[in-house]
């Protein structure tokens, strides 16, 4: 199966209101349906759509992630966000481990865990 990464937000929004209208408010179908439709809403708001898909074909088609940062810790990491360095969106490491910058220069820069295609995957998740 071929993925379009010039796909439409709305029709991926309607096409996951639908799915979630099958399973019950709460569930845990519900909350991660929603928390993937706020998460795809949340890039298109802070202009970082045109990375996402980048990323995507990137992901889908299993070409090697750059790292834009490595950094051997968490401290480390943490002194880099600090420091006033950081691009909202970049993909670094912490041991290995990917992480994308997420949030806003203005209210903190954080660290969002994003499992790199080469990691294994975490125990139980099959």
């Amino acid at each position: 199966m071929s993925y379009n990464s010039n796909f439409d937000i709305k029709s991926v929004m309607k096409t996951l209101g639908t799915v979630s209208d099958k399973y019950p408010k709460g569930s845990a179908e519900d909350e991660a349906l929603r928390i993937a439709a706020v998460a795809l809403l949340y890039v298109q708001d802070i202009d970082k759509l045109e990375d996402y898909r980048k990323y995507f074909v990137d992901f889908i088609t299993g070409k090697p992630l750059i790292p834009d940062q490595a950094f051997a810790t968490r401290e480390e990491a943490e002194e880099w966000l600090a420091s006033g360095k950081v691009n909202g969106s970049e993909l670094i490491t912490i041991a290995g481990q990917g992480f994308t910058v997420g949030g806003m220069a203005s209210k903190g820069w954080r660290l969002l865990r994003t499992r790199l295609p080469e990691e294994p995957e975490p125990p139980g998740s099959k």
